[in-house]
């Protein structure tokens, strides 16, 4: 074979096999795609006493596992005992008061009734002065002294009828909807509330990080003192959006983390982000600013979806822990065994790097 001829066949063999790799990658694009840019997340709440106060325990250390309801920390509860016991004096007060008020009222129409008895004596008395003053049997100064008393006393009746509406005003209702004890059972509980809450304890299953607390510290309200990193991890991986064209909730996955080289974890798509910072537009006053580019082609769009391991795996690898991330958008076949020989030759290549 002449120099000529086998030049010509190394060039027939590259063009073949660049021509092989570019239709791999255009049809592994679709149907088999794999992307490194793969991140463990992890949600991470922080911790703060809703009450302020000095610490006077602790009962968690850094990188402690917490179950929800678990005790952290206590704040120094005896100001907030005294609250309570000054809330609930108040009520029982505002109880004695209402008693007190329940007396007046009872005494105020018992004294209503002996009024309208003394007005009616009074207006028969001024009655019989009438009729004795037409036969000019009485002075006139005696009839007009019956009447006096006999408007006097209807008088009385009034004023004693208007102070018993204001002590029933006073009093309310008797019922749960009585505004005076409604009160003071608010402030009793707004008192146990803040007694409750001198103990922090956890709102979900994780991991103490960043404590910063120490026994005597003043802890602020609504200042964060430690960080609680859920266990439930949400894996996150970035790809092009041709990538994704069919990709659907439940699509299967297999993933290698770059801290456990060597070991390939099942998973499925679980949600896809509804876009991504590049589509959000804000409102601001100002007109749009056209994104310009020389460029012929231009770099494609990455969008986000989550994973989550399928049941019966366990991972134990921080949040920001990296990955690649293999899909299988064409179920069984052919793409589906290309797809896991390639996952599984990066996973023996993160013992390289």
């Amino acid at each position: 074979m002449t120099p000529e001829q086998q030049f010509s066949r190394w060039v027939k063999f590259t063009l073949i096999l660049f021509i092989a790799m570019f239709g791999y990658f255009l049809i592994a694009d679709i149907w088999f795609p794999q992307t490194p840019e793969s991140t463990v997340m992890r949600v991470v709440t922080p911790v703060s006493s809703r009450a302020p106060g000095y610490v006077t325990h602790i009962y968690v250390s850094n990188n402690s596992h917490v179950k929800k309801g678990d005790l952290l920390y206590e704040i120094d509860p005896r100001p907030y005992q005294n609250q309570v016991d000054s809330a609930r004096i108040a009520y029982q007060q505002a109880t004695l008061d209402n008693q007190q008020i329940d007396a007046q009222i009872s005494a105020t129409r018992a004294k209503i009734r002996a009024a309208q008895l003394d007005a009616q004596n009074a207006g028969r008395d001024y009655q019989r002065y009438r009729t004795l003053d037409h036969n000019q049997l009485i002075s006139r100064q005696a009839l007009d002294t019956a009447y006096t008393t006999w408007q006097t006393s209807l008088q009385t009746v009034e004023n004693l009828t208007a102070t018993l509406n204001q002590l029933i005003i006073s009093r309310g209702s008797h019922d749960n909807k009585n505004v005076l004890l409604q009160k003071y059972q608010n402030m009793l509980e707004d008192a146990n509330l803040n007694l409750n809450y001198t103990k922090v304890r956890a709102d979900s299953d994780g991991i103490v990080s960043n404590l910063q607390l120490k026994e005597g510290w003043y802890s602020n309200a609504g200042v964060a003192a430690m960080a609680l990193v859920n266990n439930t991890p949400d894996i996150i991986a970035d790809f092009r959006e041709k990538s994704l064209t069919k990709t659907h909730i439940g699509t299967a996955a297999e993933i290698v983390f770059d801290g456990l080289p060597g070991q390939v974890f099942k998973a499925s798509v679980v949600s896809r982000d509804a876009g991504v910072m590049a589509g959000q537009q804000d409102i601001n006053g100002y007109l749009a600013a056209p994104q310009e580019s020389n460029r012929w082609v231009r770099d494609a769009q990455r969008m986000r979806i989550h994973l989550v391991l399928n049941s019966g795996q366990h991972l134990d690898l921080p949040a920001g822990a990296r990955a690649t991330v293999q899909l299988y958008n064409s179920g069984n076949g052919i793409s589906s065994l290309l797809g896991r020989l390639q996952i599984r030759l990066i996973s023996v290549l993160h013992y390289v790097y």
